[in-house]
């Protein structure tokens, strides 16, 4: 497992599904993805305390680093590069 420096967040990019009107659902691969992920871990300096391990967040399309550990693809962000929390 990833442990973050300073204000940096690992996340888990969700995959994205798009079910049309029809029924019929939609791969993630067959659309861009959504700049959607999980906290899986964060760093000691990160101050906000919405951002805990499990959270749903959207972060800036072009941040972070892409990591691949263990056939898991994982990316580092810094905590100014998260926009929202999804509740």
């Amino acid at each position: 497992m990833l442990k973050p420096l300073g204000d940096r967040l690992v996340i888990r990019q969700v995959e994205a599904e798009e079910t049309t009107k029809s029924g019929i659902v939609l791969p993630g691969q067959s659309k861009e993805k959504p700049q959607e992920a999980v906290v899986v871990a964060r760093g000691e300096g990160v101050e906000s305390e919405l951002l805990k391990e499990g959270v749903k967040v959207i972060y800036s399309k072009y941040a972070g680093n892409t990591v691949k550990i263990d056939d898991e693809e994982l990316i580092i962000v810094k905590e100014e590069d998260v926009l929202a929390v999804v509740e």
